[in-house]
């Protein structure tokens, strides 16, 4: 399952936002999104995890959690319009 994370900040590395959601199960991928100009972070990410009920708890847990003093806002990922 595709995770989207926001409200990150901006000094926080993938390395960190990994482990937050390793806690629940297997990572597969972490990406932070930077602008493609500055190459400072926008603030969101997302992480890829391949169990679907692992990904779920994850979202249920860290939703609303506090990570390097912000509120983190996590949710399925949905694709593109």
């Amino acid at each position: 399952m595709n995770i989207y994370v926001g409200n990150l900040n901006y000094r926080l590395e993938e390395e960190s936002l990994e482990q937050a959601f390793a806690q629940y199960g297997e990572v597969s991928s972490t990406k932070l999104i930077t602008d493609r100009e500055t190459g400072r972070a926008k603030g969101f990410g997302f992480i890829e995890m391949p169990n679907d009920d692992e990904a779920q708890a994850a979202i249920d847990g860290l939703n609303g959690t506090d990570l390097m003093g912000r509120t983190l806002v996590v949710n399925e990922a949905r694709p593109r319009s």
